[in-house]
């Protein structure tokens, strides 16, 4: 037998138990591919996932967001924010219901607010206010993004973390049922819901549901509670809303100040002239810029929309090409670079709490259904991340920044 955490080359992949398949019809016409490699359930052999060859990215439509009414819950965080941002510049009319910011510093405040149709700021788990908030709003498409997002606060909070996660969806759910207009919603979990072996492949929707601390077993217990609501209560003949899942993590980008995250640990030690110092830097991660997920995201709530054949578990992972699955020490390194000025960085000597060394998310269902792939390598999301932190230390206008970097990437 294996040790524990690996895998035998030829040994079959894990069941693909608590995936979020059922057997609830697909939106759409059948769904029946070709060759959908996300429902092979055989590991490919010695190698890792690399990247569809030849598939064109898919930009979201104007036509599908200009005049759309849309509800983003955590429009205040580093995701939300860039979310409103993103959606307003396709045409949208956005509404966002979340907590204030979780920081002092915020892309929701550096961008303003002349974009949103409305801001409420409540808990989410406020169900009363939340189903006022969304009525008002008469919202076409939901996006759910609030949550405890951070892996270090979970771990010395679990039950906040699973109340504001879990039960903070279940309301959100509950909410949609009680709004007529809601034809369709995203609601955004994490790459972190698997059950993380720690093999050398990247993990695809149908497989095994899990959690080893408190933030990814949360975020696996959302997909279930979404599961439960598409077949109990969002699937009828009198009405049929479509509730999809979205998987991504470790987005990087300008605007992210929270605490216990890579790039904003090390913009605020570089400014203050000190090393980054880093707890596990052989650790592995898909890291992207934070426009593909949400590009993503956009293009899944668009195939809603529009009935289009989906797979019927309604799960999309959204994660870089397999060779911009980096180390920590290798980002470390390239922010190092980036920032010049005597940056440099460091390895914590303490004992460490649990974290996965290996982390890989197998994005070929988004590619093949939905047209998503990035538009810009790891590099490149690098570069235009520094690039947004070294403009707000400089005093520029970080409106007219973000703006400009979604239209870069929309034009990409």
């Amino acid at each position: 037998m294996p040790a524990s955490g690996q895998a035998h080359v030829g040994q079959s992949r894990a069941p693909a138990s608590l995936s979020g398949l059922t057997s609830d019809p697909p939106v759409g016409a059948a769904w029946a591919p070709a060759h959908d490699h996300a429902l092979d359930h055989s590991p490919p052999i010695g190698r890792r996932l690399a990247a569809q060859p030849g598939v064109t990215a898919t930009a979201p439509s104007l036509e599908a967001w200009r005049g759309r009414s849309v509800f983003v819950t955590g429009h205040t965080g580093f995701k939300g924010a860039w979310l409103c941002a993103l959606l307003h510049r396709l045409g949208a009319k956005v509404s966002g219901y979340a907590l204030d910011p979780p920081t002092a510093t915020s892309l929701f405040d550096a961008l303003g607010q002349e974009h949103l149709a409305a801001s409420t700021i409540a808990d989410i788990r406020q169900g009363e206010r939340l189903a006022q908030a969304m009525a008002a709003a008469a919202p076409d498409v939901v996006f759910h993004l609030a949550a405890q997002a951070i892996v270090g606060r979970a771990r010395a909070e679990p039950v906040e973390t699973f109340d504001v996660n879990v039960m903070g969806t279940a309301h959100l759910l509950e909410a949609v049922r009680r709004t007529p207009s809601v034809s369709a919603v995203v609601v955004v979990t994490s790459d972190k819901v698997y059950d993380n072996v720690e093999w050398p492949w990247a993990y695809r929707e149908p497989d095994r549901l899990g959690g080893k601390e408190a933030y990814g077993a949360s975020k696996a217990a959302c997909e279930i509670v979404v599961q439960a609501w598409r077949h109990a209560y969002l699937s009828g003949a009198d009405r049929t809303v479509p509730v999809a899942t979205a998987r991504a993590g470790n987005v990087i980008g300008g605007g992210d100040w929270a605490v216990d995250r890579l790039i904003p640990d090390a913009v605020r030690a570089f400014s203050a002239g000190a090393p980054l110092v880093v707890r596990n830097p052989s650790a592995v991660r898909p890291w992207q810029h934070v426009l593909e997920p949400l590009a993503g995201y956009c293009l899944l709530a668009q195939a809603l929309l529009d009935g289009k054949p989906l797979p019927p578990d309604l799960a999309f992972n959204f994660g870089p090409a397999a060779e911009d699955a980096r180390s920590v020490a290798w980002i470390a390194d390239a922010m190092v670079r980036l920032w010049g000025e005597g940056a440099s960085w460091r390895q914590d000597p303490g004992v460490q709490p649990y974290e996965a060394r290996l982390l890989e998310v197998d994005s070929s269902r988004a590619r093949a259904v939905l047209g998503w792939t990035p538009k810009w390598r790891l590099d490149q999301g690098l570069q235009r991340s520094a690039a947004w932190y070294r403009a707000f230390h400089a005093g520029d206008d970080m409106r007219g920044a973000t703006f400009a970097q979604i239209e870069d990437h929309l034009d990409g």
